[in-house]
């Protein structure tokens, strides 16, 4: 019993992490703002969100995994599915989005609960169940069309090209959806019972089960709401770009991943703060705009970048998780 509450009272400890990505996240915004002309502009900052909406809402996902000391690797090849279903049902078949939209959710959801049940009743490591996944998402991608689906439907037309103003700026609605589901997803793992058994579970799962908690049921519905978050991201990137593809999205694993590393999620689960995960997204899409900004670089200098960060943030995790040993 003393092990989970030692686990639990370890959120208030992790803030350090938290607060190391938040002074990252503005000391590059103020070295861009001094370096680029049209960088110090709060647009600038917005649209950090409109171009990643949709991997904050699967780092959100990840997040739930990592806490629990898991990991999702399908998450990627399940956005990429969602597209392909979307684009194929709604561009191919007619389909209204308004059946589509939820028919992938629910296949997402469905896919992730699975994944779950397999980890939880056959006790197999979440790496090897969730790469089967990934294998596995991917490949019917390509059963339904090796090429990329263009979509013309109005609605997501609409809601692709819909700003909504905010004052003189500006945000798309699939912004809106990812705060929504951070919100969500904030109440639910600070504010409820299902929350606090997820830290639980990433502290000790041997404790939690001698506390009689649901260990098993918490371990499914994570990877369920991990599934969820894929495919509402996978609908946020048709949103985003307007097709379907068996090649949307790769790599977006490793983004979500790092995000919430960067974040200050322990990789061992069991500390972790969802806002965290949003200034590791904000850092990622930072990089990115601070390396679009040079204009001479290359794209694969983002990933250096991110690859020497994700490498900070591990041995930061390392020394705090030995000092509290100590």
């Amino acid at each position: 019993m003393s092990t989970v509450l030692n686990t639990i009272s370890r959120r208030g400890r992790g803030q350090l992490p938290v607060l190391v990505t938040s002074v990252l996240l503005v000391v590059m915004f103020a070295v861009g703002s001094v370096n680029y002309q049209g960088f110090f502009s709060g647009q600038v900052l917005l649209n950090l969100l409109i171009d990643n909406g949709f991997l904050l809402v699967v780092a959100v996902g990840m997040t739930f995994v990592i806490l629990t000391g898991g990991i999702d690797l399908s998450v990627g090849a399940m956005v990429a599915l969602s597209t392909m279903v979307s684009a194929w049902l709604v561009q191919t078949h007619g389909w209204p989005p308004l059946v589509v939209i939820p028919l992938v959710l629910a296949i997402g959801t469905g896919a992730g609960l699975a994944m779950g049940w397999v980890i939880q009743n056959f006790e197999i490591q979440p790496f090897i169940v969730t790469l089967a996944g990934m294998f596995l998402a991917r490949g019917l991608c390509y059963t339904i069309s090796i090429d990329s689906i263009s979509i013309t439907d109005p609605t997501y037309t609409a809601m692709a090209q819909t700003k909504i103003p905010l004052g003189e700026l500006f945000v798309s609605p699939s912004v809106l959806i990812a705060v929504l589901v951070v919100v969500a997803a904030f109440t639910v793992l600070h504010h409820t019972k299902f929350g606090r058994n997820v830290y639980a579970l990433g502290g000790s799962e041997q404790s939690s089960l001698l506390m009689g908690l649901p260990v098993a049921r918490t371990k499914i519905a994570v990877y369920g709401v991990s599934g969820f978050c894929s495919a509402l991201g996978g609908v946020l990137m048709t949103f985003y770009m307007l097709s379907g593809y068996g090649l949307h999205a790769v790599g977006l694993e490793l983004d979500a991943i790092a995000a919430v590393v960067i974040g200050g999620t322990l990789l061992t689960g069991g500390s972790g703060y969802l806002l965290g995960t949003v200034l590791g997204v904000l850092v990622l899409g930072l990089i990115q705009t601070v390396i679009t900004f040079q204009g001479t670089l290359s794209s694969w200098w983002t990933k250096i970048v991110i690859g020497a960060l994700l490498f900070v943030f591990i041995l930061l995790q390392r020394l705090m998780t030995a000092r509290r040993r100590v």
